[in-house]
């Protein structure tokens, strides 16, 4: 088992390409969130790491990785090529899933702007493989309505209160899942949930989702 103390850099073998990620598993976990982020991001986030450091401490494995290689980031189409991220997070979600260390642990995932997309997209696809989904800032309306319908994961959107423009965006895809669902808005937030405690209420509000749904 790996160390709770460390993260371990793991080099995940896909069809095409390898993908380097960064994998944490504490002792007994409980589950484990994959983070899929957002464009133009990386398992490098800031932002996921910090929630992701914090579910640790709640007893849940995390894995971030890279989506794409630096070589496909550079050009700024990957970045949005929701078929592309997709294909992605399924290839890793299946490694996860046959790995020793972590197949016998709940799957959730955690989607932050265009990666909420290709995690929704992504568990539409693989049903009951996935326990629970997390978007956070998120698009998922990019999921496509077909793909949201068919959903069957428990899913939270959480929206910062001032991002306007997502809110909307988020409202006409919530209306196409039939799934268990919430939506939360966090009170004066921005999209990048940089105001004072947004982020850790963000954090709270995924654990306690998690607590209740990946089992």
């Amino acid at each position: 088992m790996i160390s709770n103390s460390d993260i371990h850099e793991v080099n995940i073998p896909l069809r095409d390409i390898d993908l380097p990620g960064n994998l944490i598993i504490p002792f007994d976990a409980k589950g484990i969130v994959v983070f899929s982020h957002g464009s133009g991001s990386s398992r490098l986030s800031p932002r996921n790491n910090f929630v992701a450091k914090q579910l640790n401490r709640h007893g849940y494995a995390t894995l971030l990785f890279d989506l794409l290689t630096r070589e496909e980031d550079l050009i700024y189409e990957n970045r949005f090529d929701i078929e592309l991220l997709t294909r992605r997070l399924i290839e890793v979600t299946l490694w996860i899933l046959e790995n020793e260390d972590t197949s016998d642990l709940p799957l959730g995932y955690f989607g932050a702007s265009t990666g909420a997309a290709s995690a929704l997209k992504a568990a539409s696809e693989l049903k009951d493989k996935i326990g629970a989904v997390v978007s956070r800032g998120g698009r998922p309306d990019l999921a496509g309505f077909i793909e949201l319908e068919s959903v069957t994961a428990p899913t939270l959107f959480i929206i910062g209160q001032k991002d306007e423009v997502v809110i909307d965006l988020n409202k006409k895809a919530y209306a196409h899942l039939t799934c268990k669902k919430s939506m939360v808005l966090i009170p004066g937030a921005t999209h990048l949930f940089e105001e004072a405690g947004a982020l850790e209420k963000v954090t709270e509000i995924s654990a306690s989702w998690f607590e209740d749904n990946l089992k």
